[in-house]
């Protein structure tokens, strides 16, 4: 049985109210031109950014909270409930996540970029308590389910390294004022490591096992390759943790092993997946998939070289970025093309019965404009931070800031086409 089959049997009955998953795609798409924005104006700071707060900060999580987490909880509350066969009980935690997540993510990096410490304690706690209310939403689906495993360990992964890493930004956000942090920069690259490879990676991995199948229309994979890279990724989060925390930076070639043992196997399997495609004309949307893996590879060669000793100018900052706007956003960018047009003419069947073309719901000018620029702006801005040249990360900034206006104007036509489905709160 193909995997888009056993995705789609029954999906309309766990379908979500469309208001609560397109509220969290256009806020993210708002974010994304905000991140772009204040990088923009932050771009004679970013190729020797070494952490502390400040604008580069504040662009740092618009982009990971305002942006890919925003993402991931849009999609994650639709699309578990629909692979795990478990229908949300309640729709009304994720109206309150999302209640949270807006002010909070807002006031956190208002406060970063100003150095305000009482607007980050504040911010962080709101956005700490709608993660929280997400990861007992989710947890409470994952625990029922039972039809694919290894997706649902995938997301318990995700919620894991959520909660910890979540724990670290409040105290890292406390420790400024309070002065009592010995490692803040292990604690720091640990926080980022474990919010993006940890929470978002995982989500990525996992969810790809369904998501690229029913895209490509491809046959169900076998499950021991997905725990084997589960098992690699896990083991790879846990070491490099514990490399930075305890200061043994032994440890952490054991980490990068693991880590391209993980990758390779979900490069495997996507390869696998892309062959046996009954789908041969992918589109745009598989132009940015396929790049987000060269990335995911790229950033793992990146910190191999800048391990070894390799001269490579701004290697920190430079990591940062093709881990961030490189592979996970250029990801997230790709799945939302296909995703936002499908769900909304799922919604869309539910109310009429005859769903509309996806063509119909899909603006292409936007979706290419913003594919063009975003490839030009994370070229330049790379170039631009490993030459140590301002006025390339200002051009390619300011080229971002115009393709997240493109995928901002995609995201709204697609909610404003949205009818809302059967179900209501």
């Amino acid at each position: 049985m193909s995997m888009a089959g056993r995705f789609l049997g029954g999906a309309q009955d766990r379908l979500l109210p469309a208001a609560i998953p397109f509220r969290f795609f256009v806020t993210a798409a708002v974010f994304h031109l905000l991140a772009w924005m204040v990088l923009l104006l932050a771009a004679d700071e970013v190729a020797g950014f070494r952490g502390g707060t400040g604008p580069v900060l504040a662009a740092i999580h618009l982009l990971t909270l305002g942006t890919l987490a925003m993402t991931a909880i849009g999609a994650s509350l639709q699309l578990f409930p629909v692979v795990t066969r478990r229908a949300l009980t309640r729709n009304w935690p994720g109206h309150f996540s999302y209640a949270l997540m807006l002010p909070g993510v807002a006031l956190l990096s208002w406060g970063m970029a100003l150095h305000q410490t009482t607007a980050m304690q504040l911010g962080a706690g709101l956005t700490c308590c709608g993660l929280l209310v997400f990861v007992a939403l989710t947890a409470n689906n994952l625990r029922r389910a039972s039809s694919i495993p290894v997706v649902a360990a995938h997301g318990w992964l995700a919620l894991a390294t959520l909660f910890v890493a979540a724990l670290l930004g409040v105290l890292m956000i406390w420790g400024i004022e309070l002065n009592i942090l010995s490692n803040r920069s292990g604690l720091a690259i640990t926080h980022l490591t474990l919010a993006s490879y940890g929470f978002m990676g995982s989500l990525v991995l996992g969810l790809s096992l369904v998501l690229i199948p029913m895209f490509v229309l491809s046959r169900s994979l076998p499950p021991n390759p997905g725990w084997a890279q589960l098992g690699l990724t896990a083991l790879a989060l846990l070491v490099f943790s514990i490399s930075f925390v305890s200061e043994f930076p032994g440890l952490i070639w054991l980490a990068l092993i693991a880590g391209f043992g993980g990758t390779g196997f979900y490069l495997w399997q996507m390869a696998k997946i892309l062959r046996s495609s009954m789908r041969k004309r992918l589109g745009l949307p598989f132009v940015l998939i396929r790049a987000s893996w060269g990335f995911l590879i790229l950033t793992l060669l990146l910190v191999t070289a800048y391990l070894a000793g390799l001269a490579i100018p701004n290697a920190v900052s430079l990591i940062g970025f093709v881990l961030l706007a490189g592979w996970l956003l250029t990801f997230l960018c790709g799945v939302l093309h296909r995703i936002m047009p499908f769900l909304a003419s799922m919604h869309a069947a539910g109310k009429s019965g005859l769903p509309p073309l996806l063509s119909d719901l899909t603006a292409e000018g936007p979706l290419m404009l913003h594919a063009v620029c975003h490839f030009s702006a994370v070229t330049l801005c790379g170039i631009g931070i490993v030459a140590d040249q301002s006025l390339l990360i200002r051009i390619g900034s300011a080229l971002g800031v115009v393709g997240a206006a493109g995928f901002a104007t995609f995201a709204i036509i697609v909610a404003l086409k949205v009818r809302q489905g059967p179900r209501t709160s």
